[in-house]
């Protein structure tokens, strides 16, 4: 007696390896049709936002502490500018004697009136306000303490007046902000990557949930649970791939933007924060970084949920 054409059909079907393109068709697939790869892009676009934010925020500090680390400035206030102006040229030969120092440059005054103007306004009176004349010092090393204390020793006997400070000590603050600000952007990259995790968690949870009834027939078919979590593996990866590029794009957009508004800024200490084509390298690797999170979320998921299933 013949079985049943579909009990036959049915056995066949067991016994062929189950995979490839005919498992995934069992399952639905959303696509753009659900929220996932939305999802998925606003969180991209808010990591590439914040990973450049930082990057470019390290350039800047390097930048500057690279610049100003082996730099000093001599300033000499006197109220009499025929004695300041005394002090200051026997500061400047005493300076360029010294091994220490790599080069000196003596700020011009009207390059000092047009840094003061916006404060004192134009035309100053240099007797009511006295206003120091300022060397710029390039040092062969670090302007540490033992450097200084060689500069202030040697002006002390020709420019009583002068007083000697390290570059790198005015703006302390600024890099204590700075490093601060780096943190954040790596703790929020940490957020997001983490929020992205819990979204695809929450996905594939729901995803397993609406299709139990099609995971049942898929194990009776003979489909085990490492091909059932790569159907979503797959489904998943799709979906953070399409969100991952729009996120990038977005994110891209948004800092090009605000890229060329710090520009326009034309502030040397601005302009330290560019990046680098590693830089834009990290940047680029964002959306592949988050591809691989969210599928290898899935699979953990997934696997999980069908130990406790089945």
């Amino acid at each position: 007696m013949k079985s049943p054409p579909s009990i036959t059909r049915a056995m066949a079907r067991g016994f062929t390896p189950f995979g490839g393109q005919r498992a995934a068709q069992l399952l639905p697939q959303t696509r753009l049709t659900g929220p996932m790869p939305w999802v998925i892009a606003i969180m991209v676009a808010l990591t590439v936002i914040a990973a450049a934010g930082g990057l470019a925020l390290s350039n800047l500090a390097n930048g500057a502490r690279s610049e100003l680390s082996g730099g000093a400035t001599v300033q000499i206030l006197k109220a009499l500018p025929a004695e300041r102006d005394r002090q200051a040229d026997a500061a400047e030969n005493a300076l360029a004697e010294l091994p220490e120092v790599a080069g000196l440059r003596r700020v011009p005054d009207e390059e000092l009136d047009a840094l003061l103007e916006p404060w004192l306004g134009s035309g100053a009176d240099a007797e009511t306000v006295p206003i120091p004349a300022l060397i710029d010092v390039r040092l062969r090393s670090q302007a540490d303490a033992a450097t200084l204390g060689t500069l202030r020793r040697a002006l002390s006997g020709v420019a009583p007046d002068a007083r000697v400070d390290a570059q790198s000590t005015w703006l302390r603050p600024v890099f204590s902000a700075i490093g601060s600000l780096q943190w954040l952007a790596i703790a929020l990259v940490a957020l997001l990557a983490l929020t992205s995790a819990a979204a695809v968690w929450l996905a594939a949870r729901s995803a397993l949930g609406g299709n139990r009834d099609t995971i049942e027939i898929v194990h009776l078919l003979g489909g085990t649970d490492s091909q059932i979590a790569r159907i979503f593996q797959r489904s998943v990866g799709f979906d953070a791939t399409l969100g991952g590029i729009v996120g990038l794009a977005l994110g891209l957009a948004a800092v090009l933007l605000l890229g060329r508004q710090f520009a326009e800024l034309g502030s040397g200490l601005v302009d330290g924060g560019g990046l680098g084509w590693i830089d834009w390298a990290l940047i680029a690797a964002i959306p592949f970084a988050g591809v691989a999170i969210a599928m290898l979320t899935a699979r953990i998921t997934v696997m999980s949920a069908l130990r406790k299933m089945l």
